[in-house]
């Protein structure tokens, strides 16, 4: 359907080369930030979702697409930490065109249920068939029962990059995650097919944190 509110938000972000795919600009259109967040979805700024958490900036999540668009393959297993409205969640899907399983984990129940509507409303067929599994959980852990994951997103910031993230992330993987307290970096973190890591800052960012259940429900 056409809509010239979001097809100007993606021609802008092209223009300007934040979207640099024909991938990621498809996969942006066909998953409508309308069917994940009702007020502003098309402004570039991050909008919050309650309970103290956020959907991203569009920007980002183009952001980190881009970064993550050679490890989201079809038959691949991805993680979604802090799936929230669960947008991310379906493009991921769908940049590995619906084959492959993602992963999202969030700690808040409510957030977890109102993602999973969200995106049963409009991708219903994605949970059915388990190409996206939803968890309750802490995100900081991981989740073995899918790992290892080729790609990992994380949604907030960590003080350090968790332990178990690394540990799940697969032999030839990458993972794209916001670090720091007051000074924030996204990280690229990738895995050689020896298990070397190795990582790098690609941009300063203003991230909630990636907290346990109780400091986020308390405003940090």
């Amino acid at each position: 359907m056409y809509n010239y509110d979001y097809d100007n938000l993606l021609n802008n972000l092209k223009e300007n080369k934040i979207i640099q795919s024909q991938q990621v600009f498809d996969v942006m259109k066909e998953v409508d930030r309308a069917d994940f967040i009702s007020y502003k979805p098309y402004i570039d700024s991050p909008q919050s979702i309650s309970f103290n958490a956020t959907i991203s900036a569009p920007h980002m999540h183009c952001h980190a697409l881009e970064c993550l668009k050679d490890y989201l393959t079809p038959g691949s297993h991805a993680l979604d930490v802090g799936f929230g409205s669960g947008y991310l969640t379906v493009a991921m899907s769908k940049m590995m065109k619906d084959s492959g399983v993602v992963v999202g984990i969030e700690h808040i129940p409510e957030l977890c249920e109102k993602g999973k509507k969200n995106i049963k409303n409009n991708h219903k067929k994605l949970i059915d068939e388990k190409k996206i599994v939803l968890v309750c959980g802490d995100g900081r852990k991981g989740y073995k029962e899918y790992a290892p994951y080729k790609a990992i997103h994380v949604g907030a910031a960590a003080p350090e990059i968790p332990k178990d993230l690394i540990d799940q992330l697969d032999k030839g993987g990458r993972m794209f995650i916001p670090v720091g307290t007051y000074d924030q970096n996204i990280y690229i973190v990738d895995k050689d097919m020896n298990g070397n890591i190795s990582k790098r800052s690609i941009m300063g960012v203003r991230y909630v944190p990636l907290t346990d259940k109780e400091k986020q429900l308390r405003g940090y």
